[in-house]
């Protein structure tokens, strides 16, 4: 038996929602070309995202490059970036950070089996050592605001100063973009929506 992946997954105590409460902004034709470029080059398609962010537009400036420096080029593998991610939303309840990155992350080579562990953290069977310990690091930042010292040592086995660096830049900068995203209720793309109503995942049931 499938199930729509976004009927399945939902965090304990359900995504967070509010209204909307920064509108997203068309622009003029500047700012369209800007936006259709970026999706274009980053792959992806988060136009609610930027025409959100334009309303403030020497900010959006200034925080693109550095977000397009964590994904996608970052130096760190994809497909960690991307469950780095995932577990962030996941830990926020933030639905606009998990849509984008499970399409993301299917398209950047994670199963739908990878996503499906993701809601069950560093504890679920079939991790990588490495995942294992990004779940664990995701997990203790969101709740602790810093790596443990054991879960520090086993990603050092796996990353080096530069990149540990990254790692931890990276939960940090998804977890702000997360309270960005909930609280000004940006809704989801609609094709992102279809992604998330037709990719099943084996019920557990």
């Amino acid at each position: 038996m499938t199930t729509p992946i976004d009927q399945q997954l939902t965090p304990s105590g359900g995504w967070h929602t509010t209204r909307v409460r920064i509108d997203v902004l068309d622009g003029n034709l500047f700012s369209r070309t800007v936006i259709k470029l970026i999706n274009k080059f980053g792959k992806l398609e988060a136009s609610n995202l930027f025409k959100m962010l334009i309303r403030n537009f020497s900010l959006f400036r200034a925080w693109l490059p550095f977000a397009a420096r964590m994904m996608p080029y970052g130096e760190i593998d994809r497909c960690d970036t991307e469950l780095v991610i995932l577990r962030v939303g996941w830990n926020c309840r933030s639905r606009y950070e998990w849509g984008q990155h499970v399409d993301i992350g299917l398209r950047a080579g994670l199963s739908v089996e990878d996503i499906a562990r993701i809601p069950l953290g560093a504890e679920a069977i079939g991790w990588k050592p490495r995942h294992q310990m990004l779940m664990q690091a995701c997990d203790e930042f969101h709740h602790d605001r810093m790596i443990s010292e054991p879960t520090w040592q086993q990603l050092s086995q796996h990353y080096n100063s530069r990149l540990l660096l990254e790692v931890i830049m990276l939960i940090g900068h998804y977890e702000m973009l997360a309270g960005v995203l909930n609280s000004t209720g940006l809704p989801l793309e609609s094709r992102l929506e279809k992604v998330l109503a037709t990719t099943n995942i084996h019920s557990s049931k």
